[in-house]
């Protein structure tokens, strides 16, 4: 995610690295008596003032803290050791139903091939499933497709870390086997796709987009993996991501969007929504913390799915945030994220923050008979792209469909609670902060992840703490708002909207709806309860099946 343009300022956490040195509070190297005066700088910085008998009679206890602090740090721990305690997005007396009916994906019967291999490879997984399972296409030939135009253009857009052409072809000819033989795994039996490279596969580098982490191998599978492999999917390519899934920047260079190549993609699922806006992939996996899905989604003109908190595992994929952590689906339509979801879903042991739920989704479910609400201030005014905004609420009203304007209004301001993402970001790579190994990523400004690690270490634990009960107040503010609609409409940026649903838990369809000025895509950005994804799909695909926004081809790569 581009978090330099989404979060905050916390101007506060930016401070130099002179103004620590002074007060002599250097990360894991300073071993010098604490004093009142070093207490009175650590206590300036969180807002605090304390008596000089009262900074007297601490000096003790700080001192134990210290050594304590010291002990500890002879563990080492692995980014895939989670926290003891949990984050659980449901509210008060809320839990999502179990009950998992068969899928009705209202599949086309037919599917006529196309003659062009550009016009193949730009069609939606949906489409490609009915090509596949009518035998018109083989696995093998969309695979050698795909991992043809990666290699034509990946060069272009800094997409890529890893191809998997062997292992993909050696896939792709066992699952036509299958097929010949009666075998059918579903709507994604022999389709191709990518994954962002902070998930594990073995004998494969996970780089993390990070210069300390280029040359890692972790030896396990990830969950996403294994039941994508297990539902049919071919795996070609691990795609780029910003770096420790930050941005479009990572170690090999900056990610490009297609439709503007003098720009990046955004990130942080950088290279997974630049591979399907290129048709590279028909679809690819990324992650969101604070907007990785969505603001890459929206500048690239792919749609995306931030599915709800605890819906996918999240085992063998990199850490940054415990407790904001979400994996998704990046493809070319509403429905084909539904097919990826359908696969994806469902409680892991490895993951101790998964939640079991149905996803119910059926094409038969009519989209007239749900609630509609949309933040309606959002849509005032004159700013950039709101006319596309205003395009999706007129395409609903001409289905038939009534708005019913809401307001998102909290008591709880959602900006300070974000410094829990960096909290745990910063416990996530002590080592890099502590060895001194931060000046090994290429950004270094001081809104990158090396400062911001080193202020988050200023933040208090009681103010983590409160942050979290804050948290607490803002998710059942937030579940009173939601349960009185089914679907509520958003533009994509506005507000805290972004801050707040990441916070809570609550998933988001982001869809194309346009093209700004200077060219790139703009997106609209569709809200439901906890565990109601199915409603998204429901929405977006009237949207899609009623527009063409999301079949745009950037032209560079549709040749």
């Amino acid at each position: 995610m581009n978090r330099k343009n989404n979060l905050p300022s916390f101007a506060f956490l930016f401070l130099g690295a002179a103004i620590f040195s002074a007060l002599g509070f250097g990360i894991g190297r300073n071993s010098g008596e604490i004093t009142p005066l070093s207490i009175d700088g650590a206590a300036d910085l969180i807002g605090l003032s304390f008596t000089p008998q009262e900074k007297d009679s601490m000096i003790g206890t700080l001192t134990t803290h210290r050594t304590n602090f010291e002990l500890m740090r002879k563990t080492t721990l692995d980014n895939s050791v989670g926290p003891a305690l949990v984050f659980n997005p449901l509210p008060q007396g809320f839990y999502p139903s179990q009950e998992q009916a068969a899928f009705d994906w209202g599949l086309p019967a037919k599917v006529a091939l196309p003659t062009s291999d550009v016009d193949l490879a730009f069609m939606p997984v949906h489409q490609l499933a009915v090509l596949i399972k009518s035998r018109q296409v083989t696995s093998e030939r969309l695979t050698q497709l795909y991992l043809q135009r990666i290699k034509t253009h990946s060069d272009t857009l800094a997409c890529l870390v890893t191809l998997l052409e062997e292992e993909a072809l050696t896939q792709a000819r066992a699952l036509d086997k299958e097929l010949a033989a009666g075998k059918y795994r579903g709507p994604l039996h022999g389709i191709p796709y990518g994954i962002k490279d902070l998930f594990a596969v073995p004998g494969t580098k996970t780089t993390w987009g990070a210069d300390p982490y280029k040359d890692q191998v972790i030896n396990e599978t990830a969950t996403i993996v294994t039941k994508l492999e297990q539902a049919g999917g071919v795996l070609v390519g691990k795609f780029t991501l910003g770096a420790l899934a930050m941005g479009d920047v990572w170690f090999g260079g900056v990610t490009k969007n297609p439709w503007n190549l003098k720009q990046g993609s955004s990130g942080s699922s950088a290279g997974s929504a630049s591979a399907v806006s290129a048709g590279l992939v028909p679809f690819a996996i990324g992650t969101e913390t604070l907007g990785s899905i969505v603001s890459p989604s929206t500048r690239n003109g792919v749609t995306g799915l931030r599915p709800t908190f605890g819906r996918i595992s999240r085992h063998g994929a990199m850490a940054l945030s415990w407790s904001m952590d979400k994996v998704g689906p990046i493809s070319r339509s509403a429905l084909d994220n539904a097919i990826v979801l359908a696969v994806l879903n469902g409680s892991d042991p490895k993951d101790p923050a998964t939640i079991p739920a149905a996803f119910n989704y059926s094409a038969k479910k009519e989209v007239k008979k749900l609630k509609f609400g949309y933040f309606s201030s959002f849509f005032e005014g004159n700013r950039a792209g709101i006319e596309n905004d205003r395009a999706v609420l007129e395409l609903l009203k001409n289905q038939g469909i009534t708005l019913h304007p809401v307001e998102l209004k909290t008591s709880i301001n959602a900006a300070p609670l974000v410094s829990m993402l960096l909290v745990e970001g910063a416990a996530a790579f002590d080592d890099l902060t502590r060895l001194g190994l931060d000046d090994q990523l290429v950004a270094q400004h001081k809104s990158a992840w090396p400062n911001v690690f080193r202020a988050a270490r200023f933040i208090p634990a009681v103010e983590y703490i409160q942050m979290s009960r804050q948290r607490s107040v803002l998710i059942e503010e937030m579940h009173a708002l939601m349960k009185e609609y089914d679907v509520i409409i958003t533009p994509s940026f506005a507000g805290q909207q972004l801050q707040i649903t990441n916070l809570t838990g609550h998933p988001a369809l982001c869809l194309p709806n346009g093209f700004g000025a200077n060219g790139s895509p703009t997106s609209i950005t569709l809200l439901s309860n906890l565990f109601e994804e199915e409603k998204l799909i429901m929405v977006g695909r009237l949207i899609q099946e009623n527009s063409d926004w999301q079949a745009k081809r950037p032209p560079l790569f549709a040749k």
